[in-house]
């Protein structure tokens, strides 16, 4: 009975390392979503800037940057963010930027976006956008103080 025990503790072991692993790592500093490693769900960052629209970049374009593949609509974004990515990235890491003024982390959707003093801000959805949009200076004042250390 013994022997069993070990034999099918092995497999059982494996499986929970392998499946508990994700879970307790620290969240990435970019967010990709689950089981994906796009950052703005594959949209292209200078697109907001240059097209004041979300525009959803191709596979043809893209490149990997802290730790996240960035996808963008041409060669030219591509090599704009490669010059200057700080400059494009939206902040927090596309994390929703209310939730980080809250103090945790929330999915950033690239549907709900504001550009504000040059930088590109994602909110979880409309709703949310709402209720940054009430104090933007605020929040971001907030989230500002409360980044990175939410991700951890």
């Amino acid at each position: 009975m013994v022997k069993s025990l070990k034999v099918l503790s092995i497999p059982f072991l494996a499986l929970a390392v392998l499946f508990a692993g994700p879970a307790l790592a620290a969240k990435p500093s970019v967010y990709t979503g689950f089981l994906s490693s796009l950052a703005v769900n594959g949209y292209d960052p200078v697109a907001y800037f240059s097209e004041k629209r979300p525009v959803k970049g191709s596979a043809k374009f893209e490149l990997k940057h802290m730790g996240a593949t960035w996808r963008f609509a041409s060669k030219a974004n591509l090599e704009k963010f490669r010059a200057a990515p700080a400059k494009y990235a939206p902040r927090y890491g596309g994390y929703c930027a209310w939730a980080v003024s809250q103090g945790y982390t929330a999915k950033g959707d690239p549907n709900y976006w504001k550009i504000v003093d040059g930088k590109l801000y994602l909110n979880y959805d409309a709703s949310v956008q709402g209720r940054w949009e009430k104090d933007i200076p605020g929040f971001i004042s907030k989230a500002d103080k409360n980044w990175p250390g939410v991700i951890k």
